[in-house]
């Protein structure tokens, strides 16, 4: 049976799955602000609430994306706007490389390595381990180095948005059980462990804090894809 919104012309079906989606957000947006609990994150109610109007109308993933496709396509531009806040960081980057370098690349191993593993205890296939590995760095960037290593870019994107609520959500009873006195400390781990949605909750906690997650997020990234060739070389 043909869904209702997938019967409709295809500009009309595109104008349809986009103004589900954004008004999804956007109401989340509002309602997160009210009442700031993990739970109720847009990066957890958006995706819920459209999961729950693809069934209702008798609709695919194929029909959705096909009307959501130019968001994806958005992520190229919000990728190179990510060197935005790199400059701006400059000092901060050249003040702290060492400690911000050594902490990236023992969060992308921890991360890769504790995907691998539970994908590989759990007997999960190679498509479902490949998808998870990038799943600890923001999504323009999982997204990309998952295609490179062959993974499913849509799958990585789900795990990506799950790791960070989660991320998220046990960031601050991390923080308070670990001795991390400075706000660089509390800013890279959040950064490096839930990404966009770690940089947020960072923000709530400092600008410090905030803008040293975001840092580290689009250096994690940019790392990762460019050490995909090898991460694609050593699991295959």
């Amino acid at each position: 049976m043909s869904g209702l919104l997938s019967s409709l012309d295809p500009w009309a079906a595109v104008a349809g799955w986009s103004a589900v989606t954004i008004g999804f957000y956007l109401v989340s947006r509002q309602v997160y602000r009210r009442w700031p609990r993990w739970w109720l994150m847009p990066l957890a109610v958006t995706p819920a609430l459209v999961m729950l109007v693809v069934l209702a109308l008798h609709e695919t993933y194929r029909d959705y994306i096909g009307g959501t496709g130019w968001m994806i396509m958005m992520l190229g531009p919000a990728t190179v706007a990510f060197a935005v806040p790199i400059w701006e960081q400059r000092a901060l980057i050249r003040s702290h490389w060492p400690v911000l370098a050594l902490g990236m690349v023992a969060g992308s191993a921890t991360a890769i390595g504790v995907s691998w593993g539970m994908a590989s205890l759990l007997g999960l296939d190679d498509t479902l381990r490949l998808s998870l590995l990038p799943r600890s760095i923001s999504t323009p960037f999982a997204m990309e180095v998952s295609a490179d290593i062959g993974g499913v870019p849509d799958l990585t994107a789900v795990f990506v948005v799950m790791t960070g609520v989660l991320g998220a959500a046990l960031g601050d009873l991390v923080i308070a059980w670990l001795p991390l006195r400075s706000a660089l400390a509390r800013g890279a781990f959040l950064g490096v462990g839930a990404h966009g949605a770690g940089t947020a909750r960072a923000h709530q906690l400092g600008a410090t804090e905030g803008s040293v997650a975001g840092l580290v997020m689009v250096l994690v990234g940019l790392l990762n894809v460019a050490l995909a060739p090898v991460l694609a070389w050593a699991v295959h």
